[in-house]
């Protein structure tokens, strides 16, 4: 009976470090605001920069952009399909939570939103992220009510917002510029 109850004890202790901690990251990591992204993206379209714009691996840029702009426009007019709530309630919110902590995400460079429309491989870039421009500030100025993210679930527009973003930057990272 005492060592389950510090068995118990050592558990419990163990949980509220480990949630301490979590808090603590989640409160000193600063994610890219939605108008810093904006600079960056107009940056890209640079004359001299867009077209050494290359994929590292995966998909190619103007691929890419198009994938971004389609996602940030889902959460404003709805996700073609949607994973289970099960999922969405336990994997993806858990999923979205650790992003949030590390202020990064890691996922499938390479895997269409479920139900969007193929997108074509090559095409113009510059109009590619002008398509994600437009899309963060429509994002930005939307008023209305936000459609829950495929696999996240329900989010708020901050978190949204992070989402949007931390997206963008792990496309980024297998850009070459």
């Amino acid at each position: 009976m005492k060592k389950r109850r510090l068995l118990t004890g050592a558990f419990a202790l163990t949980a509220v470090a480990a949630l301490g901690l979590a808090t603590y990251r989640k409160s000193t990591v600063e994610i890219t605001s939605i108008a810093a992204m904006l600079k960056q993206l107009e940056a890209l379209k640079s004359p001299d920069l867009v077209t050494k714009l290359v994929a590292k691996t995966g998909w190619a840029p103007y691929k890419v952009f198009v994938h971004l702009a389609q996602s940030i426009q889902y959460s404003m007019t709805g996700y073609p399909e949607m994973k289970p709530e099960l999922f969405q309630h336990t994997a993806g919110s858990a999923a979205f939570y650790a992003f949030s902590v590390a202020g990064a995400m890691r996922h499938n460079l390479t895997e269409p939103i479920p139900g969007a429309p193929a997108i074509a491989d090559a095409g113009n870039v510059s109009e590619a992220i002008d398509l994600v421009i437009t899309a963060l500030q429509a994002f930005q100025s939307y008023s209305g009510e936000l459609h829950p993210h495929f696999a996240y679930g329900v989010l708020s527009k901050t978190e949204f917002a992070n989402a949007h973003v931390m997206h963008i930057e792990n496309h980024l990272k297998e850009i070459q510029f």
